[in-house]
């Protein structure tokens, strides 16, 4: 009997010969596509001098470690309840943190929202070998090379003036993609926020997950199979800073309120301790805290009350704050907004 491929396999077969392998098409259990970047396992000392050479916490799952974690190329769309990542297409927006999570998990065993440990290992990643992607940063362009741009999806008035605000999924050149290449993935600088799982902040303090733990519960509360760091962002002259205690909630009226009165920020890289305080490593490995003076001057944003979930990359109007450290504690799980996406990442179980 002759071989015949399926189209599945030809398109499969299409993308792995033209990206040398390193992006796949992946189908979900409804058989429809999404594509894919490997990101092969490497250890905290391959992004970090002076780590300690084990594996980044992303490719540690429930103790086992993993030799690759497979990421969304693009940021995602839905369609029948379900997660993809597909070029060319306006990202899904107007989603809050538990329906993009519960979108990337009805894919089927392994798939998972984005998490910020496999956020922060590409971020790491990035910075040590000395490529800081571009990205739709301002308004459908980027504010470095105003010449890149993308193609705009999505437009809104602003104070009268028409404003040029999303842009499709992997529309801008290969400056755009986190290696610098065609074969890598697109829009980490900028276009939209992207939640992420894994970081949350209640009352100021820091939880994170135990290593890449995808599957930990959820809830304002239930953080008993959470990593409590001990840690707390507190508010210092209108600017965020980690001590081991929150001596100023951030809210000025009401505490249940996402009011902007209520937000501080400074540059990621400029974020301090209090004196006295050392930052524990963890939270260097996680993108949470800069560990040196050069993290492409992205911003970090806080609420330091209530529950907030982490967004990070920024979106189309942050110009240089935008970027691969960039990094919002200032939602609540059921924000949601035009300017507010995600992406499906995939571990095999």
């Amino acid at each position: 009997m002759p071989f015949v491929l399926s189209i599945k396999d030809t398109y499969r077969q299409a993308v792995e010969s033209a990206t040398g392998g390193k992006n796949t098409v992946m189908y979900d259990d409804k058989g429809n596509p999404s594509i894919m970047v490997c990101i092969p396992k490497f250890n905290l000392s391959d992004v970090i001098d002076g780590a300690p050479n084990v594996p980044h916490p992303a490719f540690v799952v429930n103790g086992v470690v993993k030799s690759e974690i497979w990421i969304s190329k693009y940021q995602n769309i839905v369609h029948d309840g379900r997660a993809y990542s597909l070029p060319f297409q306006d990202p899904r927006t107007y989603v809050t943190y538990d329906q993009a999570k519960q979108y990337c998990a009805a894919k089927g065993p392994g798939w998972h929202l984005m998490t910020n440990a496999e956020w922060a290992a590409i971020a790491l990643w990035c910075k040590k070998n000395g490529f800081m992607p571009r990205g739709n940063n301002n308004f459908g362009k980027d504010h470095s090379a105003t010449h890149e741009r993308g193609k705009v999806t999505y437009t809104y008035n602003d104070n009268g003036t028409t404003r040029e605000g999303r842009v499709a999924t992997g529309s801008g050149p290969a400056s755009w993609s986190h290696d610098g290449t065609n074969e890598g993935i697109f829009d980490l600088n900028g276009n939209v926020w992207e939640w992420v799982d894994g970081l949350k902040l209640i009352d100021g303090k820091i939880y994170v997950h135990q290593d890449n733990n995808f599957n930990t519960p959820e809830g304002y509360r239930l953080v008993d199979q959470w990593v409590d760091t001990g840690v707390y962002i507190d508010d210092v002259g209108g600017k965020p800073i980690l001590g081991a205690e929150r001596t100023n909630p951030t809210f000025k009226t009401d505490p249940s309120s996402d009011a902007y009165e209520g937000n501080i920020s400074t540059i990621f890289e400029i974020l301090a301790a209090k004196n006295g305080f050392t930052v524990p490593d963890l939270l260097k490995y996680l993108a949470i805290a800069p560990i040196d003076a050069n993290h492409g001057g992205d911003g970090i944003w806080v609420r330091n009350y209530g529950e907030r979930v982490a967004l990070r990359g920024g979106l189309w109007a942050f110009g240089s704050s935008a970027g691969v450290f960039a990094l919002g504690l200032f939602y609540h799980r059921s924000g949601s907004n035009h300017d507010i996406s995600f992406r499906s990442a995939y571990i095999a179980p």
